[in-house]
């Protein structure tokens, strides 16, 4: 059983982050990135050619991962590969003792730097996570049985700050049904988003099925908001988020005060089972926000 099941499954709260994108450098670059990460998370997700722009493979950077004594969370989308190449790399990736799989449809390629790509789409995300499921109980997708079944711990993503709110627990519990079994929610910066989506999902009795944990991103700066707010689907970030960054002395102490700020708040929002921490910067920013979560709270 992976450390993320485990605490998730025992209703210990837990805490993982996002790995920076690789590009190269080798496994040693990889071990750089997890310089400011390794002692504070539970687990680390490793993107999957994150809005539609090319980077090293979750499969072999999930590999230098676990080889750097950290556990992966790979995540791995939809729009880049057919579902025979799914398999194949959860069944790989397996093979090397990666558990942890965070399943998603993906950006579409007119987000990224190479809009003239082909996007596949065979599957989407709540299909992916029916083959995990599948391939956990001992099978292909096509019925032909596969040996030695691998063991996985399977989630997704879910948006819980956009319209149609309804929806968004709908699709959620699709992916229950599938076989999820925690869900990363989108940033967000209006606590009321949060906690509508949580009163909703405990109504649904969808948070006593899936561990759900809400996203805390670092930024650096106003533009770097208003960005988020204006071309990323999903996001909502309040004027008066923006001014106050804005007309801070310091807006980069300032974004990360607003973080924790929104960590504390989605820590007190009943149903919440940990958080998945997200920077946007090249420092150790995560690290700070970690601590000051398990000071709040510990495991």
């Amino acid at each position: 059983m992976s450390r993320l099941e485990d605490k998730l499954s025992a209703g210990a709260f837990a805490l993982t982050a996002e790995l920076p994108v690789v590009d190269g450098g080798g496994v040693a670059e990889v071990e750089r990135r997890l310089d400011h990460l390794r002692d504070w998370v539970d687990a680390v997700n490793v993107t999957d050619n994150t809005a539609a722009h090319a980077h090293a493979s979750p499969l072999a950077v999930s590999i230098a991962v676990l080889g750097a004594g950290v556990e992966p969370v790979m995540q791995l989308a939809c729009r880049d590969r057919n579902r025979l190449a799914l398999q194949a790399d959860i069944v790989g990736a397996a093979m090397h003792g990666i558990e942890n799989l965070c399943c998603l449809t993906g950006d579409d390629v007119s987000a990224g730097d190479e809009p003239d790509a082909r996007a596949v789409f065979d599957l989407v995300g709540v299909d992916l996570v029916k083959v995990a499921r599948t391939l956990g109980e001992g099978r292909y997708l096509s019925g032909r049985p596969l040996d030695r079944p691998p063991k996985l711990f399977v989630g997704g993503v879910e948006t819980a700050g956009a319209p149609p709110f309804e929806a968004r627990i709908e699709r959620a519990l699709a992916k229950a049904d599938a076989g999820a079994r925690f869900l990363q929610l989108q940033i967000g910066f209006v606590p009321a988003h949060l906690e509508g989506f949580m009163e909703a999902a405990a109504a649904a009795g969808l948070s006593e099925r899936v561990a759900l944990m809400p996203s805390i991103s670092i930024l650096r700066s106003a533009r770097a908001l208003r960005f988020l707010d204006e071309r990323v689907p999903g996001v909502e970030v309040p004027a008066e988020v923006i001014a106050r960054v804005e007309s801070s002395a310091d807006p980069e102490r300032e974004c990360f005060e607003l973080a924790c700020e929104l960590a504390e708040h989605a820590m007190a929002v009943p149903g919440v089972a940990g958080l998945h921490l997200i920077s946007f910067r090249s420092d150790d920013a995560v690290a700070q926000l970690a601590s000051r979560v398990r000071a709040a709270r510990p495991s």
